[in-house]
């Protein structure tokens, strides 16, 4: 009996009409653009298919660069049933059926690719769950996931499967993309050199955002040719790949404090930009900026610190936008300054030694004597009060006794610390003297 849904029509799924990504999803593994280091002669997935042996993969990338296509393509190479499944739709119940499901396949002389989208969406425990699937040879997994898997997934999962690093779009990519979907459509778009370039742009190094602003620009009826403000005008750029708790979160972050470090203020800026862009909380930036000048920075340029909390009350007040001027003016100083990261290192050295000496006690002659027992102790004898020295210095050991003197700053020659230097040489040479 028909339904609401029957067309009076004998017109089947395959006559409706189908979007430009699925129409142009490769049939080859030949046919996958951007991959090559993964499906070449020499790529891991390719000497694996030469050898006949499929093992269970972990594919990570960022969005639109063909999991899911490899991942049923590899089934169809390697004659295995392909089973897709979402971590973010499916749970326990489900999963014992499409364990169940497998097996049955298995006795029949099939096997299964169980592809699972979103793998790092499961908890440790259903991760566990395929463990003995895997191992018997039940299912081959392979696994689709943005985040990074040395993160996201427990250990015996990766102990079992390799993981392969999917890249992002290039321009050339995006490029023979844009050139194959112009001959799926049989024409070319009608857009000018500059604006086929913000095109590839906008699709921020995903397949699928191309091929979907594509489709929107080829059912245009433009009267002329289409400049870059027009095509600005009508498409809006596709938001950044950003995620303040993912992996995009600590990967700028370290861009950031490496472009300081390496004294590049452009660069810092740029990375700066990129966070705040990505909707990153300028308080942590504020706080992160601040660390750099402390780890970095040091005693090279004490105002740098200073420089830093300023920004960071500059901000608290203003707010944003206005307060991120202060951030970004943080930073750059920051790039610009001299660098030493001496006293960072000494207490980094310092912390190892306190560790190492237990519970050692100071020498008694710096020891406070408030009691007579303390006196007949030897609370304080012998210890020799600075300021009575001609300059300043009386030169004693300080450390516990029997303990070797440690020397853990090193100040280095740039900046404010070549003063210091200075000082601690000068130091060095008069408790040499007075055999301190």
């Amino acid at each position: 009996m028909p339904d609401l849904f029957d067309s009076p029509t004998d017109r089947t799924e395959s006559d409706a009409p189908r979007p430009l990504a699925d129409r142009l999803r490769p049939r080859t593994l030949g046919e996958v653009i951007g991959q090559d280091h993964l499906l070449g002669p020499d790529g891991p997935l390719g000497a694996m298919l030469a050898a006949g042996s499929l093992s269970s993969l972990v594919l990570w990338g960022p969005p639109g660069v063909g999991k899911t296509t490899i991942a049923r393509l590899l089934a169809d190479v390697t004659d295995l049933h392909f089973v897709q499944i979402s971590a973010i739709f499916t749970g326990v119940p489900e999963l014992r059926k499409v364990f169940e499901a497998a097996r049955l396949r298995r006795r029949n002389g099939q096997g299964t690719l169980l592809f699972v989208d979103e793998i790092h969406r499961f908890n440790k425990a259903q991760q566990d769950g395929f463990l003995p699937h895997m191992e018997d040879g039940t299912i081959v997994l392979v696994g689709a996931t943005t985040e990074n898997p040395s993160f996201e997934l427990n250990a015996a999962l990766l102990s079992r499967s390799q993981v392969l690093v999917l890249n992002r779009l290039d321009e050339t990519a995006l490029a023979a993309m844009l050139a194959r979907a112009e001959s799926e459509l049989g024409r070319t778009l009608p857009l000018t050199d500059a604006a086929r370039m913000s095109l590839l742009a906008m699709a921020d190094g995903d397949g699928r955002a191309l091929l979907n602003l594509v489709e929107q620009v080829s059912a245009w009826k433009p009267d002329g040719v289409i400049d870059t403000d027009a095509l600005s005008a009508r498409l809006t750029q596709r938001a950044a790949q950003y995620d303040k708790s993912g992996d995009a979160h600590y990967n700028l972050i370290s861009a950031l404090h490496k472009s300081v470090r390496g004294s590049d203020p452009d660069a810092a800026l740029y990375w700066l930009a990129r966070m705040l862009k990505g909707g990153e909380d300028p308080r942590y930036l504020a706080r992160r900026i601040t660390r750099m000048a402390v780890e970095d920075i040091g005693l090279a340029d004490p105002q740098a610190q200073a420089l830093c909390l300023q920004a960071w009350q500059v901000y608290e007040r203003l707010g944003s936008p206005e307060g991120e001027l202060a951030l970004a003016q943080a930073v750059v100083y920051l790039a610009l300054a001299p660098k030493s990261n001496a006293a960072y290192a000494g207490y980094k050295a310092a912390m190892r030694a306190a560790g190492q000496t237990g519970s050692e006690p100071p020498p008694k002659h710096i020891l406070n004597a408030p009691t007579s027992l303390m006196k007949d102790q030897g609370y304080g004898e012998g210890y020799s009060y600075d300021h009575d020295a001609e300059d300043g210095f009386s030169g004693q050991h300080y450390f516990p006794e029997g303990m070797k003197r440690g020397i853990y700053y090193f100040p280095v020659e740039r900046g404010f610390e070549r003063d210091l230097k200075r000082r601690l040489d000068y130091f060095v040479k008069l408790r040499a003297k007075r055999g301190g």
